[in-house]
This record gives C-alpha cells, structure tokens and sequence, in this order.
C-alpha cells in the first residue's frame, strides 16, 4: 500500500503568494480602469457644456455668450432653459471636485480635474486645480 502523501509547507506557501500577486495586479488595474472611466466621463460632461454655451451663443441675437463668474458651473440659469438638461456634476460621487466655468460674453474655459493626469492648470475645481479645459476652440 501506497501512504498518501499531503502538500508540503513550501508548496502551499508557493501557491499563496502566486494567488496574491494576481489579485494584487488585479485590484490594481481595477482602480485605474475606474479612474480611466470617470476621466472619460469628465471628458464627454465638458464636451456637453461646451455644446450647450456653443447653441446658447449661435441662437443669442448678439452672438455672444452667457456670462458667468469663475467657480462652480452648478448651477447655471442661462443653460438651464433648453441649452442643457441638467448640468452634469463630477462622477466621484462624494467628491470634492466640480467642474470650472469661467465665461465671458466673448469667450470661456469650462475645466475638471483629471484623476489620471497630474499636468496643466487652468482654474480651480475644488479642492484641486483643474488639467484639464476646453475653450471654444477645442481643448485649452
């Protein structure tokens, strides 16, 4: 007769770091898919206000834009009436973060911050500054 043979400490502690190592690369690529994907949504929200003050602009007798103080583009009364359904806020919910505008009648720069870039400045979004704008050229 055969004695059955268990696994040794060695191999056992072989497949427990093998099994760490994937879930720690997993969890890993998990957290920057999800900051990829609220980046991307920030992207695509900026892009949305941008199309909004575009028709407010292209529709305004005087072909200007409707003004709006630095800060906080929540809320924004001169959009709100058919320009834009409701006006989009950071994805992060809980966030300290908003999305910038800061508008004149001749021109604007609408910014997020990105989680994913650490470069550029262009206004403050909270309790970071924005690096990411676009302006009525595209992005600043």
């Amino acid at each position: 007769m055969r004695k059955a043979r268990g696994f040794t400490l060695i191999e056992i502690l072989v497949v427990i770091t093998i099994i760490a190592l994937i879930t720690s690369v997993a969890a890993v690529t998990y957290a920057q898919l999800g900051k990829q994907s609220r980046d991307a949504k920030r992207k695509a929200d900026l892009e949305q206000i941008r199309a909004a003050l575009e028709m407010y602009r292209s529709n305004d007798t005087n072909n200007q834009y409707p003004a709006h103080a630095a800060g906080n583009c929540s809320p924004y009364p001169a959009l709100s009436g058919g320009y834009i359904g409701t006006m989009p806020a950071d994805p992060k919910s809980g966030s300290n973060y908003y999305y910038n505008c800061t508008v004149t009648t001749t021109g604007y720069t609408v910014g997020a911050y990105l989680e994913t870039t650490s470069t550029g400045s262009c206004g403050s979004c909270g309790t970071s500054n924005c690096n990411y704008c676009v302006g009525p050229y595209g992005k600043i």
